[in-house]
């Protein structure tokens, strides 16, 4: 099957394990691999929730391209590499949330959420490894909810997909999608990869 990266003459990195993300590249017609950053994000502090997202997309971008031996073997390659790494956070009263990192917290969060609303921001950044070029970029979102009874509460608590993604929500989730009231904003911002921003950044470095 011809994918879109080889129809238009370049390969494609995915910088991230998300499912989420891996489903939307995969939406998008993109055929890719997967290398991860090996990075401590809780050494990454900005007060921003833009400027953080970016800084941390930016930091995997920068170790991934360390790991595959800097840009000079790609220089060569007559097929350009594209590499795109991604963060998000969730932004609840102006208090910037990431993964949870207890059931305790966890529970706050998704407490928090129960007939209320928490905005979603997320980067993206596309690198060409062959060029040099990379564009930088953030999206928006913001998620409403209807009230969140305590059962369902607990049963995502007990799901470990709870403890990697930011915020503690997934709106794929079958658990919480029957509890979202609206979605403001892209979908695909939310869970982790907004498509209209990465393929802008594709056609840019290229």
């Amino acid at each position: 099957m011809t994918t879109k990266a080889m129809e238009r003459g370049f390969k494609l990195i995915l910088g991230s394990q998300s499912m989420a993300r891996k489903k939307i590249l995969g939406e998008m017609g993109y055929d890719f691999t997967i290398v991860t950053a090996d990075i401590d994000e809780k050494a990454i502090r900005r007060d921003n929730p833009q400027d953080l997202v970016v800084a941390l997309a930016q930091a995997k971008a920068d170790e991934i391209i360390s790991k595959l031996g800097d840009q000079n073997q790609f220089a060569q390659d007559p097929l350009p590499t594209l590499l795109i790494t991604a963060d998000t956070v969730v932004v609840y009263k102006g208090v910037i949330r990431e993964k949870p990192t207890s059931k305790e917290e966890a529970r706050q969060f998704i407490k928090g959420y129960s007939g209320s609303h928490g905005g979603v921001v997320g980067s993206v950044i596309v690198s060409n490894l062959k060029t040099g070029v990379r564009k930088v970029g953030w999206d928006k979102a913001e998620v409403y909810f209807h009230e969140i009874p305590a059962k369902v509460i607990d049963e995502l608590i007990d799901d470990s997909i709870t403890f990697k993604v930011a915020g503690g929500l997934t709106l794929e989730h079958p658990l919480i999608s029957p509890f979202i009231d609206t979605v403001v904003g892209g979908v695909d911002t939310v869970m982790g990869l907004p498509k209209d921003l990465t393929e802008k950044f594709i056609a840019d470095v290229l």
